[in-house]
């Protein structure tokens, strides 16, 4: 199984590059990224990377929904999914590869961006580097989540906008739940709260890393993995 799972990553891993869609995304991320953080080093003469914690998760809103628009749906749409399955391949190991090569993607992404963290060290004075390594974490484990949820958008249609746009509207819910506490009844508020993935990344990013956080991570990457995985399982049955 796992020798399957690396085939399926390496495939997917390697087909990223083979599109000038994963450049242009890649080079657009960085740019957002890198003018927005260095804002704070410039502007207001501040030397940390609290800005650029806040907005690569709003980054992410638009980035990981058009990289995992079509690790199912092109397969679908070209009809190279029942290839996949004549192949002694299972479900599981099909979105759990696809998983892992777009995770590999998000981590490449968040290296580049290591050009400000050694600015910070540099320049920076007092700089706590566990808090910067815990909003790294953070922010890998949230595109954890972000993109098992467009692997799950990816799965329902073989159309690529289509999964652009489901993914993008439950990421978006996703988060902001914890935005608007303000309008929903007190009750549930706390539910609200803990469902929000903006909640769990800022006690990480803070350099905080709860066991509670990282079961809430593993748990709604698990939960869309699951339903992908059950989604393809559900054409065999038509």
């Amino acid at each position: 199984m796992k020798t399957n799972i690396g085939l399926i990553y390496k495939k997917e891993f390697s087909s990223f590059f083979n599109s000038a869609v994963a450049y242009i995304t890649l080079i657009v991320f960085l740019l957002l990224a890198g003018w927005f953080s260095m804002n704070t080093f410039f502007l207001i003469n501040q030397s940390d990377l609290r800005q650029l914690f806040s907005v690569i998760p709003i980054i992410y809103l638009a980035f990981i929904p058009a990289l995992t628009m079509n690790l199912i749906a092109e397969e679908k749409n070209d009809g190279t999914m029942e290839f996949l399955t004549t192949l002694p391949v299972s479900d599981a190991d099909i979105v759990v590869g696809k998983f892992l090569a777009s995770m590999a993607l998000i981590g490449i992404a968040l290296l580049f961006t290591f050009t400000q963290f050694f600015t910070v060290l540099i320049i920076g004075n007092n700089v706590d580097i566990g808090a910067l390594l815990c909003g790294y974490i953070g922010l890998l484990l949230l595109g954890g989540v972000y993109s098992a949820i467009g692997l799950f958008a990816s799965s329902i249609t073989d159309n690529q906008i289509v999964a652009f746009i489901v993914s993008f509207l439950i990421i978006a819910i996703f988060f902001i739940l914890d935005k608007i506490l303000m309008f929903v009844p007190g009750f549930l508020s706390t539910i609200f709260q803990y469902m929000s993935t903006g909640y769990h990344f800022e006690s990480i990013s803070r350099g905080v890393i709860d066991s509670r956080n990282i079961i809430y991570f593993a748990s709604i990457i698990t939960f869309f993995l699951l339903l992908s995985i059950r989604v393809l399982e559900m054409r065999k049955w038509r």
